[in-house]
């Protein structure tokens, strides 16, 4: 009940956040200039008063890159950095007026899951008066969300991040106590275990015990990106370092997690000559982007997980020893699910509420029946395989208890 209560408190502060957009709607109208670009920095869009300036038609600036129209602009930089350059002054050419005017301009990243989406240029207000009053507003509003803000971090405070690793096992429970010792260590963890045993679950909850719990949790999958980009997505790259780069660059998860945790997921289809890279970062602390020529400092915990066995790479030459020894301080050997049988009732009912929060439903829980003839079947694809079932046999009972008859796996 209590962590129900603690996501329903979430789920309140996300809308209030969204409630902020009326108000960021008011604000963009009472600035007389801002412009919006997505990724590539191209022109998404222009209000009118910037138009007028410019002596330019929106139709015809749309897509350009925002370089060829406002060759003085600092926003690519502020994309590339992810950090957003506040109280900046800039001129431009009044072709209204003829003559150049000074404003300040506010450049801030489009940030989402870790990636900038795009970049917004906000400048020069229309009255004194409404900059008092839309502050006065955004004032108020953002001492509210750092009450919110404060609330819920007393509630996870209270609430121990081990509850989400689901399960009374005796190796569940090993595996608990283990991470409860060496959460705020930050040695180097490596998580080994079969695919789907929930490898991921258990590198939050050592984020989540560690002093770096209010960082990033930035996580990649080295199985899932290319082995030509995968360079590119751990240690960023310098705007034209290479044929389709970003005008602006692009930081890359090192930086994104500095201060906090990275998890390289599937460490081992990782290639050998990245894995040399990756060692060097890890004994220098400091990545360097591709095309870049300054080393920059990085503060990241590392967490790595695998489902394949790493020694044996080694003796195949796909792995190099050195790195294996470097990410493997502590290794914690997650067991496959058909070894821990005794947790699926528990994981029944954990993935029951979770799809009736999602899906407003009403299933009542699954029958003795269904647990038992669960508790046979050996599940090769563990957690993930299991949680899957229960979605579909949620949908087919939605405001019932899951029985024998509809039960396909």
């Amino acid at each position: 009940m209590f962590m129900n209560f603690l996501l329903h408190f979430e789920w309140k502060l996300r809308r209030f956040i969204m409630n902020f957009t009326p108000l960021w709607t008011a604000a963009l109208n009472a600035f007389s200039n801002f412009i919006i670009v997505d990724e590539h920095c191209r022109i998404a869009y222009m209000n009118k008063p910037y138009t007028e300036i410019l002596n330019v038609q929106l139709e015809d600036v749309i897509g350009k890159p925002i370089k060829s129209v406002i060759p003085t602009t600092k926003l690519p930089e502020v994309m590339a950095s992810g950090k957003a350059h506040i109280g900046a002054l800039m001129t431009l050419y009044d072709h209204k007026t003829g003559k150049d005017i000074s404003f300040v301009c506010n450049r801030i990243p489009l940030i989402e899951d870790g990636e900038v989406i795009g970049g917004v240029a906000i400048s020069t207000f229309n009255e004194v008066g409404e900059i008092y009053n839309l502050y006065s507003e955004v004032e108020k509003m953002q001492q509210q969300n750092e009450l919110y803000q404060q609330t819920i971090e007393q509630l996870r405070k209270q609430t121990n991040p081990l509850d989400y690793i689901i399960g009374t096992s005796q190796a569940i429970q090993q595996i608990k106590s283990t991470i409860a010792i060496f959460a705020n260590s930050g040695l180097s963890i490596l998580l080994t275990g079969e695919t789907g045993v929930g490898k991921e679950v258990f590198a939050n909850a050592l984020h989540q015990l560690s002093s770096r719990s209010t960082s990033n949790f930035v996580k990649i999958n080295c199985a899932a990106i290319p082995k030509d980009l995968l360079e590119s997505e751990l240690f960023g790259y310098e705007g034209g370092a290479f044929t389709g780069a970003k005008k602006g660059g692009k930081i890359g998860k090192f930086e994104l997690a500095d201060g906090g945790t990275l998890l390289l997921d599937e460490i081992g289809e990782m290639p050998l000559p990245l894995q040399s890279k990756l060692l060097r970062v890890l004994q220098e602390k400091e990545v360097e982007r591709i095309g870049g020529v300054t080393p920059i400092k990085v503060d990241v915990r590392l967490i790595c997980s695998t489902n394949q066995n790493l020694t044996q790479l080694i003796q195949d030459g796909r792995f190099r020893a050195d790195l294996y020894y470097r990410i493997n301080t502590i290794e914690l050997a997650i067991p496959p699910l058909r070894d821990r049988l005794d947790d699926i009732p528990d994981l029944c009912n954990f993935f029951v509420q979770k799809f009736n929060r999602e899906n407003s439903s009403y299933t009542q829980g699954v029958e003795q029946e269904v647990l038992a003839l669960m508790q046979q079947y050996t599940w090769p694809g563990n957690v993930r395989e299991l949680e899957h079932v229960i979605e579909r046999l949620c949908f087919l009972n939605p405001h019932s208890t899951i029985g024998i008859a509809p039960v396909i796996f």
